[in-house]
């Protein structure tokens, strides 16, 4: 690892090159070459924010999100969970009895 920004600035700079070179490049869905640049590029990237960080005391204005977390939020639109209720619903329900409005056959 490097402890020169501008080393891996320029290390950054040629890896998305590459990764967009492996994109528009692309032999299908599934090559290898853009996930093997997309790698590169996230180290890449990891290791000039590390050494903006210790040399400059900066950071980037971004961040790599983690793949777990990009699970989650595919799951989040998924309509799998029809049967938890959501809390925004039951206050609405409740402001509903509450002001005496009567409910249709959908909201009981």
């Amino acid at each position: 690892m490097t402890d020169d920004p501008r080393a891996a600035l320029d290390r950054l700079l040629a890896a998305l090159e590459a990764h967009f070179h492996a994109v528009s490049t692309r032999r299908g869905d599934e090559d290898p070459a853009v996930d093997d640049a997309y790698d590169v590029l996230a180290d890449a990237f990891e290791v000039y924010d590390n050494a903006l960080l210790r040399v400059h005391g900066e950071t980037l204005p971004f961040y790599l999100a983690d793949d777990e977390v990009d699970d989650d939020v595919d799951d989040a639109g998924d309509d799998d969970d029809d049967d938890e209720v959501d809390e925004d619903d039951l206050d609405d329900l409740d402001d509903d009895l509450l002001d005496g409005t009567e409910l249709d056959d959908a909201e009981r």
